[in-house]
């Protein structure tokens, strides 16, 4: 295998011309035969430089609207060809096949064409053939060829080519050849994806394809033992905190992302509401609320559980504004989410060094489709997102007291919070206000205790008069399999309930419900989240 290989002849076919006539112009300053294609020898030729077309390798025109240009023994073999192997050289000799040293590819833009919205027939022209077979051939054969894929490689070839006067080394054509299957195999997965879920509309096709590309290394993990980074998808996604600008503060970790993207997840079922605050330790909300205004928001989520609300993640659905920036200043936080930020606000956190201040532009669609992908041990559990959603119609009333219309307002609230906390999961809501969050335990009972001692605490802390679970209407995010979790919620002063029913003891629930007087609905949709 031979280390350093000098770039003689070199193969230039790219649909992106970004930096293509600086890198042919370097390539021809040092006797490097520049052969191409299309509209990319037209590129090369306007920028005043010498080309060989590559018809004039395989003696083949162009035909088939280009379908068929490369596809040639003249043009794979001088990719394939062991160079020190008898054989081949013999093989190349008969049938006057040049080696190629060098090729430049990028692929027709699949991915930019579906985003598009473009129709069948053209999303199917944007699938490359030969583009990736000769990337695939230039890598296999990287013991004498380099394959560059990218335009932000190039100036790391031209380099290379400076530092080993005009070759490459095995090192560097390893590396890129490594980078040009991980390119074929994700463009592949985009193709694949988009044929099975857009064009057959399959839900869990039988080969699936994930595939994503290096954003960043992360501090550490879930622990500082561990290692971690973040990927975004290729191909067509959903834009998110991945995506956000980080105006200020230090390096995300693992868990900032996951915390934040719990609370980014929340605020987006406010969009286009009423400002809403949302306060998450934990991948778990502890305060959430809305309000004539984010700062009244902001106050309202921090009075829920202020205690773990120190250091948490701090997401809102609007602007953000100076007043409430400086109020969410007044204890440590770790993040702040939001999709955009006035002046006002940016100039408080700026105070603040370590807080990190993630902008998203919008919110995303909270009833996008999707899958979600877990692994567990010797492979993956795949499902649909959960983009289920109820409304006023689709509430049954099953007490003898129907809920009035503001304990429906603070139903649907609290079952919009609770579909965003861990199992099992209750939330006491009142007047657009969580006045106690019960999350992860093992038993709904507990969960309904927890939230209500939470309340408790917060109105003994603030010289409240009672808690704020007097009056409020709680969601619980399964049935109650028994009448103990419903009766804590009415000792905390619940006045309405919202569940899924489904229990085989719901008769037993609704007749305590209605023996505490309790106004009850069922929503017929559960929403787990483990």
């Amino acid at each position: 295998m031979t280390d350093t290989v000098q770039i003689r002849r070199a193969l230039l076919s790219v649909s992106d011309k970004t930096g293509l006539a600086d890198l042919g112009k370097a390539l021809a300053a040092r006797g490097v035969e520049l052969v191409s294609t299309g509209g990319t020898a037209k590129a090369l030729r306007e920028a005043g430089l010498d080309v060989k077309d590559i018809s004039e390798i395989t003696d083949f025109p162009e035909m088939m609207d280009g379908r068929v240009k490369t596809l040639h023994p003249k043009v794979h073999g001088g990719l394939l060809a062991v160079r020190d192997n008898p054989e081949h050289a013999k093989a190349m000799a008969d049938h006057e096949i040049g080696a190629i040293d060098l090729v430049v590819v990028n692929l027709y833009p699949f991915e930019a064409t579906v985003a598009k919205g473009a129709d069948r027939d053209e999303i199917i022209e944007n699938i490359d053939i030969g583009g990736p077979s000769m990337v695939r051939s230039a890598a296999k054969n990287h013991a004498f060829v380099a394959i560059v894929t990218d335009p932000k490689d190039y100036d790391g070839l031209l380099s290379e080519l400076e530092t080993t006067d005009g070759g490459t080394t095995l090192a560097f054509r390893k590396l890129l050849a490594a980078r040009a299957y991980a390119q074929t195999a994700a463009y592949d997965s985009m193709i694949s994806q988009w044929f099975a879920f857009a064009d057959q509309g399959l839900e869990f096709p039988e080969m699936l394809s994930i595939n994503g590309r290096l954003g960043t290394e992360l501090r550490y993990g879930e622990n500082p033992h561990q290692k971690a980074a973040l990927y975004t998808p290729v191909g067509p996604f959903t834009k998110g905190l991945a995506q956000s600008e980080q105006v200020q503060g230090k390096e995300l970790s693992y868990n900032n992302y996951n915390d934040a993207d719990a609370a980014f997840e929340l605020a987006a079922e406010f969009k286009g509401q009423d400002p809403a605050v949302i306060i998450v330790k934990h991948a778990n909300p502890c305060g959430v609320a809305q309000g004539k205004s984010l700062l009244e928001a902001w106050q309202g989520a921090l009075a829920c559980d202020d205690v773990s609300a120190f250091g948490g993640i701090v997401a809102v659905n609007t602007t953000l504004d100076g007043a409430t920036a400086e109020a969410i200043c007044q204890i440590f936080t770790e993040v702040v989410v939001a999709p955009d930020a006035d002046e006002d606000a940016r100039a408080f956190f700026a105070k603040k060094k370590n807080l990190r201040l993630l902008l998203t532009g919008d919110l995303p669609d909270p009833r996008r489709a999707g899958l979600l992908v877990r692994q567990i041990t010797g492979g993956l559990l795949v499902q649909n997102r959960d983009n289920g959603a109820i409304g006023f119609d689709d509430l049954k009333v099953v007490t003898k007291r129907a809920p009035t219309d503001q304990e429906l307002k603070d139903c649907l609230f609290a079952w919009t919070v609770a579909r965003h906390v861990k199992s099992n999961a209750i939330v006491y809501a009142k007047d657009g206000v969580t006045a106690g969050i019960g999350a992860g335990q093992m038993n709904r009972r507990d969960s309904s205790r927890i939230a209500a001692m939470k309340a408790a605490e917060a109105a003994e802390k603030f010289g409240w008069a009672q808690a704020r679970t007097v009056g409020s209407a709680v969601a619980s995010d399964a049935f109650f399999p028994f009448a103990d979790g419903l009766l804590a919620a009415a000792e905390a002063g619940a006045t309405a309930v919202i569940q899924p029913g489904g229990s085989i003891r719901d008769d037993e629930v609704i007749a305590a419900a209605d023996e505490a007087g309790l106004a009850m609905v069922f929503t017929g949709m559960r929403h787990f989240k483990h």
